[in-house]
């Protein structure tokens, strides 16, 4: 019988010291499984894209499109971000639309409009032919390499007039 006490004695104390822990455990449980099936979500998402993706990339042979893509030619330090070229023909679109300019200011705003959306093509690589052609040709070739350049996805505004008709 004392060899019983003599057991006894210490499973009372490890109860009592492990029923706290316990009781905590139970209490969190349902933190602790939610946390598991998170993470296990997670997971499942990740691997599902990561799937996915690779069935794109084996779909449209997507290595053998960039195989010829030189990428140093994007990290040249003389190259402009292409945030600030959108903002550049943002602003300077405003300042073409403005009324009440001199000739001299317009022609100047428009000269160095086109620079942009050439160094903008030239960041997307889509061919313009702002250079080669003049007037009304010159006007056509701008909207349709603003459309370009929109399909690209750089939206410019569009141009507002600067006078409303009245309705009558």
């Amino acid at each position: 019988m004392e060899v019983g006490r003599a057991l006894l004695v210490p499973l009372m104390v490890a109860a009592v010291v492990c029923i706290p822990m316990v009781i905590a455990l139970l209490i969190c449980a349902d933190e602790l499984v939610d946390r598991f099936a998170c993470r296990w979500a997670r997971w499942r998402s990740r691997r599902r894209e990561r799937r996915v993706v690779a069935r794109l990339d084996r779909a449209v042979e997507a290595d053998a499109l960039t195989r010829n893509i030189d990428l140093s030619r994007l990290d040249r330090p003389d190259r402009q971000p292409l945030e600030q070229l959108a903002t550049e023909l943002r602003q300077l679109r405003a300042h073409q639309v403005g009324g009440g300019r001199a000739t001299v200011w317009h022609e100047a705003t428009l000269a160095s409009y086109d620079n942009r959306l050439r160094l903008a093509c030239a960041a997307l690589g889509i061919r313009q032919h702002l250079d080669e052609l003049a007037g009304a040709d010159r006007e056509i070739e701008r909207v349709r390499v603003e459309g370009l350049l929109h399909r690209a996805g750089l939206i410019l505004p569009g141009a507002r007039p600067v006078h409303r008709q009245r309705r009558r």
